[in-house]
């Protein structure tokens, strides 16, 4: 196994690069290339984005992601028992059903699981593979160490009934060693080619056209059969812009047709791809131009780098870099077309969990929960969808990872593409019992959700730019009914900011939405007073 690194704009991101296994950064095992210093070309100025004062759904998703094999136990029949990462290996999908109240409790609303189909375990082997659903052979039937098509079905009907949407993983550009094992309900298979040598499965040949109209009936047999709310993409870069428009098109018309009938679910159609590289690469492999969209969302890898490194290290040690990386050249919003709505996240099962970071970056441990509550408001503070990562409520962590990690870390189950495959942790379903500093993390950050919900500018305001220097990040968030003004302190001593009046409509003063500390408005200015490693939304009244 061997380890590379992705640079953004010339600064270190960590994308782990394996030789041939275990989901590395790529989710299920083929090596990302590396991105050196990719220039970043913005495309063509446009009057609005996606997510600025557009009513879109997607654009306020609040994404719970699942790691189904390493989630929860709820079934004894139904367990991997080996895989990669710290976990125990029996996560199955009656252990999510058992934690939908907790996963609600969070004021998320929705939930992505990482695949859940037939991986022919044991017939290509390597188990520890197939436990990541990365591989599967079989896309119309449920991995049965996962549980059943019954199970995943009382899944989403569960979800639904609690508000959530449901979204699977899509991984339509390559399949398990063994192949695909059946043809799909209307008779077809896809084709079929070489990984090249040690590669872990087999390529989707999308040369060949019974490929594409195999995962076209894929997509939409989800959406129409089990009322589905979309997909996430892996290695979305294994397709062409073409393909994703005919997949794409084909979930927006089940998902439709859906709504026509007057069904409330499996009518959103979301898809969001990964493409882990830089921005240029998002937007060429992912986003297509304005003018011919491919895909609508794609998660945001640079944005989320330069969040980890303004706040903690990034996985190659990189840190410590003040706000002005919120807001860099290689991480602006600016640099996707119009129609591109980016999925900002902390972390994935792929990425090291932002707690170890922490660790790795030796940051004094007193400021450990304050340093995730920055991450979170951030977060919040995004116009488009967000994804949260299992545990994150938790501020989860590998115990003594930075000493860890410069061993034998793969022979544990401990590289960096790894690391973030603990246990699930939910109290009723487990015997987890979170500690006070655990439990007020939780509710806090089910609290800023439910803010960023109550809010629409957040998730769907115009931003402007209001400063990203020195220790201070600032933007004024926007819609046609109201203004927020969010301001992060990324550093351990107290700063302040003074809110020019010009850039704010008619009101007498901002309100912290947290405190309800009431700030009036007189002079050219209105100073507000930012303690360490703290974020503030205060709403223009």
């Amino acid at each position: 196994m061997k380890q590379g690194t992705l640079r953004y704009g010339g600064l270190l991101g960590a994308a782990l690069l394996l030789a041939a296994c275990g989901g590395s950064g790529s989710s299920g095992g083929e090596s990302t290339p590396p991105v050196v210093n990719p220039p970043v070309t913005p495309p063509p100025a446009t009057a609005s984005r996606a997510c600025y004062g557009n009513d879109q759904p997607a654009c306020n998703l609040r994404t719970y992601q699942v790691m189904v094999e390493s989630f929860i136990d709820g079934d004894d029949s139904a367990n991997y028992g080996v895989g990669y990462g710290p976990s125990q290996h029996n996560g199955d999908l009656q252990g999510i059903i058992d934690s939908l109240d907790h996963i609600k409790s969070l004021n998320v609303n929705a939930i992505w699981l990482t695949p859940v189909f037939d991986s022919c375990a044991g017939q290509g082997g390597d188990d520890k593979l197939d436990a990541t659903g990365y591989f599967a052979c079989d896309f119309f039937n449920v991995d049965p160490n996962f549980g059943s098509n019954v199970q995943l079905k009382k899944l989403v009907d569960g979800a639904h009934q609690r508000g959530l949407y449901v979204f699977l993983d899509g991984v339509f550009g390559h399949v398990n060693k063994v192949g695909v094992s059946k043809p799909s309900p209307e008779g077809r298979l896809p084709a079929l080619k070489s990984g090249g040598a040690g590669y872990p499965g087999q390529l989707v040949d999308y040369s060949q056209p019974q490929s594409l109209a195999y995962f076209k009936e894929v997509a939409r047999y989800w959406v129409e059969q089990y009322g589905i709310d979309g997909w996430r993409l892996d290695q979305a870069y294994q397709l062409g812009l073409d393909d994703w428009r005919a997949i794409r098109s084909e979930v927006e018309r089940v998902s439709a047709a859906r709504k026509n009938a007057g069904q409330q679910w499996g009518t959103l159609g979301y898809m969001v791809g990964e493409v882990w590289k830089g921005a240029d690469e998002i937007r060429a492999q992912a986003y297509g131009p304005s003018d011919n969209p491919a895909l609508s969302s794609a998660f945001d890898f640079p944005l989320r780098y330069g969040l980890v490194q303004a706040l903690a290290v990034e996985e190659s040690g990189k840190g410590g870099q003040g706000a002005s990386v919120l807001d860099a050249s290689w991480n602006k919003v600016e640099n996707y077309p119009d129609h591109a709505m980016p999925n900002l996240m902390l972390g994935n099962h792929d990425l090291v969990r932002f707690g170890d970071l922490l660790e790795r970056g030796n940051f004094n441990p007193a400021n450990y929960w304050q340093r995730h509550k920055a991450a979170f408001s951030f977060l919040a503070a995004r116009s488009g969808p967000i994804t949260l990562y299992y545990g994150e409520e938790f501020g989860d962590e590998v115990p003594d990872f930075a000493q860890q990690v410069g061993g034998d870390c793969a022979a544990q189950g401990l590289c960096d593409d790894h690391v973030a495959r603990s246990d699930g942790k939910v109290p009723g379903a487990t015997g987890f019992v979170p500690s006070s500093e655990q439990s007020e993390l939780k509710q806090w950050l089910s609290q800023l959700l439910a803010l960023r919900a109550a809010h629409p500018a957040l998730y769907q305001g115009e931003r402007v730019k209001l400063v990203a220097e020195g220790s201070v990040y600032g933007d004024i968030k926007q819609t046609a009914a109201e203004q927020v003004v969010y301001l992060l302190n990324v550093s351990g001593t107290p700063q302040s900011y003074a809110v020019p009046a010009s850039k704010l409509r008619s009101g007498s003063a901002l309100v912290d939405l947290q405190s309800g500390e009431r700030l009036a408005i007189g002079g050219s200015s209105v100073t507000v007073e930012l303690p360490p490693l703290t974020g503030r939304f205060l709403l223009l009244q």
